[in-house]
């Protein structure tokens, strides 16, 4: 039944809503057009419709009426008398007058939350609106009319937009402190804790909750604790109000306080005070000092008074009588004071000029300035001084002004090549620079030039200061290449030709030269001018220039018979001494004989072979000691037979002659190198006159001739004369030559004087000067115009006024001031005129003489005003007496202290109050002067520092800054090497301190505030190489190859040296040449072949015969190497340079012809095959018959063929090598080279061969040499150290000087470089900073009084620091007078007084502000897109007592923004279950638990709850979250696992399931539950406990009812005049259509 009354419940609550809104429709809907939904809305003005431009007419516009949702309705919903007017009277406008006025349009405000968009939750943004000021204004003046005027040209612009603002951020608060301890101990007592703000509220967040919770401190009982009888219920304080202004004597109120508990309208008592007015007419006795002489000498100053209000207040809340305040009769409700005087100053100056004056790429506007100076400062809490200066944008309009001059960098010339700087530490060969060249250097310099519209390209600028040069340097350094006088690669001599004379067209004399020569390499590159002699000559007789030469013989024929004597011819030709045929006139003298005589051996003769050739001769020339010899030889073919004619002996075998018969002596010309072109003074007069100097080097002017000495020379002696060298090959001695131009030094025009100071100069100022210089773009070359002596101008400025010299003068101090008696009287002060009063004094300004100057003088130069008023004390009758203070004890030494005493005198010697010295000191001690000061070191030592060169400062490279710096590039180089290492000095600075330890000026420990000493920076050393290593033998012995030579490592760089070039493993550097050893260049020769042996087992031995043998034998040949070519020719070598494998036999067979056979001579050579081998090609030879054979014998065949394709046939190719290294002149280090390669013949088989058998091919068309460049070692190029620069700081330990140098060409190709260091600093004295130094604020304090308005002081105090006020070291006190002059100027009275409030006890007040929280930023998905973020601070309210809960002030907050935020999230977190609950709090993703920040929506549930609902009988949620059954009760599951129902345990009967305790929690509930439903005559449950159907039937015709009643009252409450234009359809699509127009 329980089940059936809830379900019945829940039925009748969801119904019962539905049914009473149902039947208060009808009432509702028939007020709704009565009230206000409905409004009038309009259009915009149309135009205006009048007959003619001027006269009246009318404008209309639309009336609509609209629902507060924004959809139109019927104009009848709307009010009639409401609606505004659809017409008005207008003027039509005229064109003209459109000119006359404008729409101003502010700019768009913030973006701020829309109040009337539904609250839906904010996914990513929220829809804002922001509006801007539209007004009608007038053009030329821009004043303000009517709106309706601009909207007669024109619709009013949109005032109102739509916009997007961040998602609402809630306010977030901290988690509460603990409780407070309670007010009071007794009574009515509260305790409270608080919380503080993390973040504020942003774009429509929640606003912040309450920050403080309060709550009885006897919360847990009823009834306060009672206060014991001798404890009063009550405690009563003093309050004092805040200083009235300070007046005058006689204009102020004066009378006694008055109290009057009176009641407000509240029922609570309220204080009101009263004063007794009485004025006094008595003019001021202090009377103003006027102008004396002009001038106004002193400020006056006026002392009046200050009263306060007094209450007497309860720890409730109320007031009370003031005789229940205890205090003493101290002044406590006034005090004298000083008149507040505003601070006067003069009018504004005129403004300055505009420090815009022309058109910017920047577009931002320029400025002015406007100055006033002070005439008086503020005293007294007067008006403080305004700004003295302002500024004001002006030229903001850039096209009306004229376009600015631009700044450019220009350049000077190029200076010229230099090798030196690229040399290494190793290349010390090169000891005269002179010749070195190749690859180098060159520099230029850089100046800051005004570029004018005017100005013409070729025009020469005038230099300026080259800080307006904004853009980048041009380089300034680049490489360049000085070509070399290179070494000629020349081939061998060739051997010595035949005696010949000088001209063979021309013969003379008897007397000729024999000539060898050589010739230059023509793929080499090189220039010709520096070769060597190329022709050598020796003085011979008897030269022939053309000849006679044999070229072949016939065979001998015999006269008579077939032997004997006989006739041969042979064939002639003119040759020349070269080999060339030539006619038969060019040989001079008989022609030989076509016929020579013969004869042809008979059979049984002696036959002889032909004459051999002749052997080179012994030697190229004869001497008295040596005598060149050539021979010849010939061989015995056959033996004659017996009756034959016999052969000649041996010595006619042989023949020899004399050779080489000229002297050794060697003559050729020698040629001096060419002079400079010189202009040709017979040719090219006129022309070289006509031409005009130029700026390139490269500008030829005309032609010119070049000379040199050419004379004869003989090999060792020297010079001889010019006939003993054959003219023929005599060199040129003049050539022409391109005339290079005349360059004449360029300059620029002197730059502008520069500034002189505009202000005043001091006493012991030295006279300023001003200079210019010029530069010089363009050095003089070939001769050309000097450039000028003077660069540099100095001129003293013209003479400035002395700064005047004013000084402040104070006199005495004036009588002390109290406040008047009629006040204090008034007031109810003591009747003793006694106290703290003020005292003044004048304070006045003179000058130089003494003499009285006007104030302002002394406030611009004197610095600050002296204390014109302090605080003075009248003693009274029943105060303290003293003796005067005694003089001062002497000091015993340095940080001794000297004492004064006094002591009490009269009645004051037995009074408690005058005995306490804590208020009454009886003793004062000050310090003792010393003059001890001691040095201390201070910072690390500076780097060691190197004095640069005397002749430099600035930036040599960067001219335009000084006349110094006008450094040549030549000794760059030392320069660079001296300025990097070497002796220099290291600093560090001295600090000076007393003996107290407080810094002081270096001049009192004589010290000039840093201490030096000598060090030593070691220099960097280049990665040194060992020297080359001789070429290696050629690779190959016959062909092309490679030589090597090698450099070791012996040393690697150091401290910044040229670093090593690529080494490999053995840590070596190698360079590779190819090389060629001609194949024929060794070669075997057969020198002789000996006569043919019979071979022993041949012999024929014939006792009684003496026939000579014959038959086969052999015969061995003399082999020798020779080596073809060179000076000696044919000069015999070891036989291991020759081809072993093509070594010749020594041995070979041969036949001795008998007497009767047939002698031939010795096979010819074979002919030579084609190339390709053809098929049917054949080779021959052929031989001749010496002698015929007799009898029956024959003659062998003389002539033999040979098929090609039988014999080894070989192909020849043309290969090269690969390129070799690239080689320099010996006088280069780097830049443009040669590389070579070899050309070699290659056989089929692989063997290389003589290029010779390549030439079949024709030539080759690859180059064998082809140009090169060796990277130069460029060194890091940077200019000389700048000038030292100021100290960085006035005073303290951080100051420092600076000077920096640039990188004008950075280090490549392995150079040298830069170094570390582009800037050195060295410290500058250390001198003591004093500064004012504002202590903490200490407690706020009330005078005189328990509570109410008091004073929060802070001390300010000299201190003597190191540059920090926070130290280390920390700030020592000093004296005041240090500080006075100090730029940081004493702060003022506002600084060191702030008003604060001490609430009485009961009162409510607020608590001090809280730490600024964390800053924070707003961040989506963890990303900012902000630099700024917030923070905030607020403050809570305390309540003391009850009573005054309603008169709490309200809890304050404020942000300001931050840098350095970060993103912070919130998460929701969540404890563990305990009983079905558990705590769920907000944290914040640093770990700090907050109030706000987590969305509401996504809240944990902090109790859990069974799903679905435990609505089963004798059911309950357990723990676990699901549905259980009580005690005694079995669970019955569905399928899905849910409780079906609950049925009762076998075995238990109803009282016992009634009586015994369950664990259920409803189980009283469900026991009262039962014994009502028993009682029923309809059971509505079964035995099972189930309900039953009926149940379910009656609930639904109940349903049905209720229904049947909401549609009838629906009906009956319909209104019929409802119009169609209120449909939902209509309406949603006015909405949509306002949405639109957002």
């Amino acid at each position: 039944m329980a089940f059936l009354k809830d379900e019945i419940t829940f039925v009748f609550s969801l119904w019962a809503p539905l049914l009473y809104v149902a039947l208060m429709s009808c009432p509702l809907e028939a007020e709704a057009p009565k009230r206000s939904q409905y409004i009038w809305k309009t259009g915009v003005w149309g135009v205006c419709v009048a007959n003619d431009c001027g006269s009246v007419g009318l404008q209309s516009r639309s009336v609509w009426c609209v629902h507060s949702e924004g959809w139109s309705t019927h104009q009848s919903n709307c009010f009639p008398s409401d609606r505004p007017a659809h017409q008005r009277a207008c003027v039509k406008t005229c064109e003209w007058q459109k000119d006359l006025f404008e729409w101003r349009l502010s700019p768009w405000g913030p973006c701020t939350p829309s109040p009337l968009l539904p609250a839906n939750r904010c996914v990513t943004a929220q829809r804002g609106v922001q509006s801007r000021d539209v007004v009608c204004v007038k053009r030329t003046n821009g004043t303000t009319v009517s709106q309706h005027v601009c909207e007669a040209f024109s619709a009013a612009p949109e005032g109102e937009q739509a916009c997007l603002l961040p998602c609402p951020i809630d306010c977030v608060v901290s988690a509460f402190t603990h409780w407070s301890t309670c007010s009071r101990t007794c009574g009515s007592a509260l305790q409270q804790r608080t919380r503080h703000v993390l973040a504020a509220p942003l774009y429509g967040g929640a606003d912040c909750p309450s920050l403080t919770q309060t709550r009885p401190c006897n919360h847990d009982n009823a009834h306060p604790a009672l206060c014991p009888s001798d404890q009063q219920e009550y405690s009563y304080s003093l309050w004092v109000g805040p200083w009235s202004p300070c007046r005058l004597k006689g204009t102020a109120p004066v009378g006694k306080t008055m109290v009057d508990f009176g009641f407000g309208l509240d029922g609570k008592k309220t204080v009101k005070a009263s004063y007794t007015i009485k004025r006094h007419t008595e003019s001021d006795r202090h009377q103003n000092h006027h102008e004396e002489r002009g001038h106004k000498v002193s400020w006056e100053i006026t002392i009046g008074y200050q009263t306060r209000q007094l209450r007497c207040t309860r720890s409730d809340g109320k007031n009370g009588m003031l005789s229940l305040c205890d205090h003493d009769n101290s002044p406590v409700n006034f005090r004298s004071c000083v008149m507040p005087r505003d601070c006067k100053v003069s009018d504004w100056s005129q403004w300055s000029l505009c420090s815009k004056t022309c058109q910017t790429s920047d577009q931002s506007p320029g400025f002015r300035i406007r100055s006033r100076s002070l005439k008086r400062t503020a005293i007294g809490g007067g008006e403080p001084c305004p700004a003295l200066e302002d500024k004001a944008n002006c030229n903001v309009l850039e096209d009306m002004l004229p376009l600015c001059p631009r700044y450019e960098w220009r350049v000077t010339g190029w200076k010229t090549c230099q090798v030196t700087p690229l040399l290494s530490q190793q290349d010390l060969r090169h000891s005269n620079t002179s010749i070195l060249c190749g690859g180098g250097i060159r520099t230029r310099e850089a100046y800051c030039v005004r570029i004018h519209n005017s100005t013409v390209s070729s025009h020469i600028s005038r230099p300026v200061g080259r800080n307006l040069c904004t853009g980048p340097l041009p380089p300034l350094a680049e490489s360049c290449f000085i070509p070399c006088q290179k070494h000629c690669p020349l081939t061998p001599w060739s051997p010595w030709g035949p005696c010949l004379h000088d001209n063979c067209l021309e013969p003379q004399g008897r007397r000729g030269f024999r000539m060898r020569t050589r010739s230059v390499i023509t793929e080499s590159l090189v220039e010709s001018d520096s070769c060597p002699h190329v022709s050598e000559a020796m003085i011979c007789d008897d030269p022939v220039c053309f000849m006679w030469s044999v070229t072949s013989h016939g065979p001998c024929v015999p006269q008579n018979g077939s032997c004997g004597p006989g006739f041969q011819e042979q064939a002639l030709e003119c040759l020349s001494a070269t080999g060339e045929p030539v006619s038969n006139d060019q040989c001079s003298g008989n022609l030989p004989p076509v016929r020579l005589p013969c004869e042809m051996p008979c059979p049984g003769d002696c036959v002889l072979g032909h004459w051999g050739p002749w052997t080179s001769c012994s030697q190229s020339c004869s001497s008295k000691h040596h005598e060149g010899k050539q021979s010849r030889s010939r061989l015995v073919l056959a033996l004659p037979g017996e009756y034959g004619k016999p052969c000649p002996s041996a010595s006619k075998l042989e023949q020899s002659r004399p050779c080489s018969t000229q002297p050794c002596t060697v003559y050729y010309w020698d040629a001096s190198p060419w002079d400079p072109c010189m202009p040709n003074t017979i040719t090219n007069k006129s022309e070289s006159n006509s031409t005009t100097p130029q700026m390139e080097n490269d500008a030829t002017c005309g032609t010119g001739v070049q000379m040199r000495q050419v004379t004869c020379r003989s090999a060792g002696n020297g010079h001889v004369l010019p006939r003993r060298c054959p003219e023929s090959s005599r060199p040129d001695s003049i050539r022409p030559c391109p005339l290079p131009c005349k360059i004449d030094c360029a300059v620029t025009p002197f730059s502008e004087w520069s500034a002189c100071p505009t202000s005043c100069l001091s006493v012991n100022a030295t006279a300023p000067t001003q200079s210019r210089h010029r530069i010089i773009i363009q050095r003089p070359a070939n001769g050309g115009q000097e450039c000028p002596d003077t660069l540099y101008e100095e001129r003293e400025c013209d003479p400035l006024p002395l700064c005047p010299t004013y000084r402040w003068q104070t006199h005495r101090w004036h009588q002390c001031i109290l406040v008047p008696d009629s006040v204090r009287q008034a007031v109810g002060g003591p009747a003793e005129a006694c106290g703290i009063g003020l005292e003044t004094r004048e304070v006045t300004c003179v000058g130089a003489d003494d003499s009285p100057a006007d104030m302002t003088d002394c406030v611009k130069w004197a610095g600050p005003m002296p204390v014109p008023v302090r605080e003075c004390r009248v003693p009274c009758r029943d105060e303290c007496s003293f003796t005067s203070w005694s003089r001062f004890t002497q000091c015993q030494g340095c940080g001794s202290w000297r004492t004064r005493t006094r002591s009490l005198i009269g009645r004051s010697k037995k009074r408690w109050r005058c005995q306490q010295e804590e208020s009454f000191p009886l003793l004062e001690k000050e310090a003792c002067p010393c003059s001890e000061f001691h040095t201390q070191p201070q910072g690390p030592w500076s780097p060691c520092l190197l004095s640069p060169a005397k002749n430099t400062a600035g930036h040599p490279f960067i001219q335009g800054v000084s006349h110094q710096g006008q450094k040549a590039v030549q000794d760059w180089r030392a320069q660079r090497k001296n300025s990097e290492c070497g002796h220099g000095k290291h600093y560090r600075a001295l600090a000076c301190l007393d003996h107290l330890g407080r810094l002081v000026e270096p001049a009192f420990c004589s010290s000039p505030g840093y201490k030096e000493e000598s060090c030593h920076v070691p220099c960097s050393t280049d990665c040194k190489l060992s020297e080359w290593s001789n070429w290696s033998a050629c690779s190959a012995s016959c062909g092309g190859g490679v030589k090597v030579r090698s450099q070791w490592l012996r040393e690697k760089p150091f401290n910044g040296g040229r670093p090593c070039p690529k080494l490999n493993y053995k840590n070596q550097v190698s360079e590779v040449l190819p090389c060629y050893s001609d194949c024929s260049q060794y070669v075997w020769e057969v020198e002789s072949w000996s006569m043919c042996v019979l071979n022993p087992s041949n012999d024929v031995t014939n006792a009684e015969s003496t026939q000579p043998v014959c038959g086969e034998g052999f015969r061995t040949g003399k082999i020798r190497c020779l080596k073809r070519g060179g000076e000696n020719q044919d000069e015999v070598v070891d036989d291991s340079l020759c081809d072993q494998e093509e070594k010749p036999i020594r041995i070979e067979p041969c036949l001795l012809p008998c007497p009767a056979h047939c002698v031939t001579s010795d096979w010819s050579q074979w002919t030579k095959c084609t190339v390709d081998c053809n098929d049917g090609d054949l080779r021959w030879r052929s031989r001749s018959i010496l002698r015929w054979p007799e009898g029956d014998h024959t003659c062998p065949d003389l002539n033999q063929t040979q098929a090609c394709v039988n014999m080894t046939c070989l192909k020849y190719s043309y290969v090269y090598s690969d390129w070799s290294s690239c080689q320099l002149s010996e006088n280069a280090v780097c830049g443009r080279g040669i590389k070579t390669r070899l050309l070699n013949c290659v056989r089929s088989d692989g063997k290389l061969v003589e290029l010779s058998m390549c030439k079949e091919l024709g030539p080759s068309r690859g180059k064998l040499s082809a140009p090169c460049e060796v990277g130069c070692p460029i060194n890091c190029l940077i200019t000389e150290w700048s000038t030292w620069s100021e100290c960085s700081h006035i005073c303290g330990s951080q100051s420092q000087m600076t000077r920096s140098r640039v990188v004008l060409q950075p280090a490549g190709e392995g150079g040298r470089p830069c170094p570390s260091q582009l800037s050195q600093t060295r410290p500058c004295p250390i001198r003591p900073c004093y500064s004012w130094r504002l202590g903490d604020w200490r407690p706020c304090r009330v005078e005189g009084a328990d509570c109410g308005e008091g004073v929060s002081r802070r001390e300010i105090s000299c201190v003597v620091h190191w540059g920090s006020l926070s130290g280390p070291p920390q700030p020592l006190p000093v004296e005041d007078k240090m500080c006075v002059g100090n730029s940081q100027n004493k702060v003022s009275d506002t600084e060191l007084l702030q008003p604060c409030t001490i609430p009485c006890p009961g009162e409510c007040h607020l608590t001090k502000w809280s730490q600024w929280s964390s800053c924070q930023l707003l961040c989506l998905d963890g990303r900012s897109f902000e630099t700024w973020g917030r923070q905030a601070r607020s403050r809570a309210v305390v309540t003391q007592v009850p009573e005054n809960q309603d008169s709490c002030p309200n809890q304050m907050y404020e942000t300001r923004a931050c840098r350095g935020g970060t993103c912070l999230s919130y998460e929701w977190m969540s404890g563990e279950w305990r009983h079905n609950r558990r705590l769920v709090w907000c944290q914040r993703s640093d770990g700090v638990n907050v109030t706000g920040g987590c969305i509401a929506q996504n809240q944990p549930s902090a109790v859990r709850q069974c799903h679905p609902p435990c609505t089963k009988p004798f059911s309950f949620c357990t723990q676990n979250g699901v549905c259980g059954c009580e005690k005694g009760f079995t669970e019955v599951m569905t399928s899905h696992g849910f409780l079906d129902y609950c049925t009762r345990s076998p075995g238990l009967d109803h009282k016992k399931a009634d009586v015994k305790t369950t664990a259920g929690r409803l189980r009283p509930e469900h026991a009262q539950n039962k014994n009502h439903i028993r009682d029923w005559a309809l059971q509505p449950l079964g035995p099972d406990g189930r309900v039953k159907l009926w149940v379910y039937g009656l609930m639904a015709g109940g349903f049905v009812v209720i229904l049947l009643l909401i549609i009838m009252s629906f009906l009956l409450c319909k209104n019929p005049e409802d119009s169609p234009s209120s449909s939902p359809q209509k309406a949603l699509a006015l909405a949509y259509d306002g949405d639109m127009d957002m």
